[in-house]
């Protein structure tokens, strides 16, 4: 009889549990929801200009005809197409049949160019900046609101907080409860008709998509303006104290960034770049080659570049002279390839050669992380990132449904605690430990507590008067 009682009480216990959890996926659902299908979508687009169809001409095709022009020939070319311009960027070709992009800066603004590598050819002309890989990357960071580190980057940062409590919640949720096992439900019951359908491919899609949304909503976490630069950046930026007496510039790496795509990688951007005019440094150029396009092309490949690579120039008589490759910038789909290299542009010395072995742990992380969110591994990364966009729009989209058909008329609908409910002491730490780790995701969950606590209990408990 006392077992009977006992398991009773269990069962009242875990109805209980169940109903609150169900009531905060619900509401932190809510909130995630809209910000899912925007990055979800922007992502696909993304994914669509990047890796099938760059704007730039990156992948147009060019036929081998002999020896190609000199670096600097190419970079003239596009000089001569906008008189009064200056080089800010060389990115050589993938292989033997495709461009040479050029960036040139101009007071109006900076353009890219594809070269045709062997007669100097304008391939393309693409004002920088003015793509929908750049305008949609910025709604996918942004919002367009305030740029970084602003409203758009806080309300993103917040909806990706709660994405967690979403995940958590709903792995609670889904749990089998009933005589089916964990491996049944992983699939959807086809069999089901209306809201109970839609629930089950709710589920299904939900549990499969769910470790794979905490990866994407992590690694996106970490380029927010809170979490990301505040705390995780900030204890995984490369230090340049490892620089051996090499004087650094009052800029950081992230200012070599333009417009709302990234092109450092992400454990440099606070990195201090070093700065040219000293006798630091170690041999980069033979003595008596001055440093120019030409030999620091000559000088990338002599370190063992191979394929594509980017070739920055000095910003300023305190500038340096940059030769980077890695997976971010679509040089290469091996992030661990990575490495960024700068030249004091008056002596050609290396002041600073960084590998993907130099990172700190974090940063590794990063470098494989981005890789993988942004689908620049490989094809069957682009695949499996459309197939994972195309899975959270419809868990989006299904639960949206399923709240929609359940909703009594004229009520929200919002899913209603147990008559007499408390908190357990469990879920309150549980809380209290996200708020901690994620700061603007802890704000709103305060500011959903001190609502829902201040809720008359006829609107938030089942049974109230």
């Amino acid at each position: 009889m006392s077992f009977q009682t006992s398991s009773g009480d269990e069962f009242r216990q875990s109805n209980r549990l169940y109903r609150a959890v169900w009531r905060w996926h619900f509401y932190a659902g809510l909130f995630v929801a809209p910000f899912l299908l925007m990055l979800a979508t922007t992502g696909l687009i993304i994914l669509w200009v990047t890796a099938i169809s760059p704007e730039y001409g990156d992948w147009l095709r060019v036929k081998a005809a002999g020896e190609a022009l000199r670096p600097s020939a190419q970079v003239e070319a596009a000089l001569a197409a906008h008189p009064g311009s200056s080089a800010g960027k060389y990115i050589s070709p993938w292989g033997s049949d495709y461009p040479a992009i050029v960036r040139i800066d101009l007071p109006e603004g900076n353009r890219v160019l594809a070269i045709n590598p062997y007669d100097g050819a304008v391939l393309r002309d693409t004002a920088e900046g003015d793509t929908w890989n750049d305008f949609i990357t910025d709604i996918h960071g942004t919002l367009l609101i305030s740029g970084d580190n602003g409203i758009g980057d806080w309300l993103i940062e917040i909806a990706a907080s709660l994405a967690i409590i979403v995940v958590i919640t709903g792995l609670y949720l889904w749990f089998p409860r009933d005589r089916r096992g964990i491996a049944s439900a992983l699939l959807p019951q086809l069999g089901l008709r209306g809201r109970a359908l839609w629930r089950s491919l709710h589920q299904s899609v939900g549990i499969w998509i769910s470790v794979i949304l905490l990866f994407f909503v992590l690694s996106g976490l970490s380029w927010t303006g809170v979490w990301g630069s505040k705390i995780v950046q900030a204890w995984s930026t490369f230090p340049a104290e490892k620089w051996d007496n090499v004087p650094l510039s009052d800029s950081a790496h992230a200012s070599m960034n333009h417009g709302a795509v990234k092109e450092v990688p992400w454990t440099l951007e606070q990195t201090l770049l070093p700065e040219s005019g000293s006798n630091a440094g170690i041999e980069g150029l033979p003595p008596g080659i001055p440093a120019n396009v030409d030999s620091i092309v000559a000088l990338g490949r002599a370190i063992g570049l191979q394929g594509r690579f980017q070739v920055a120039y000095p910003g300023d008589d305190k500038g340096v002279w940059t030769i980077s490759q890695d997976s971010m910038s679509y040089d290469s789909n091996s992030p661990t390839g990575d490495r960024t290299v700068h030249i004091d542009q008056f002596t050609g010395k290396i002041l600073a050669d960084v590998k993907f072995a130099d990172y700190p742990l974090g940063g590794k992380a990063m470098a494989v992380g981005i890789a993988l969110h942004e689908g620049q591994l490989g094809w069957w990364n682009v695949v499996l990132n459309a197939l994972y966009c195309l899975a959270v729009i419809f868990a989006c989209i299904s639960g949206i449904v399923m709240w929609w058909k359940r909703r009594p008329a004229s009520e929200f609908g919002s899913p209603r605690y147990a008559r007499g409910y408390r908190v357990p002491t469990g879920a309150l730490i549980a809380g209290a430990i996200l708020a901690v780790l994620f700061p603007l995701g802890g704000i709103a969950i305060l500011t959903f507590a001190i609502i829902d606590f201040l809720l008359p209990n006829r609107l938030k408990q089942a049974g109230a008067a």
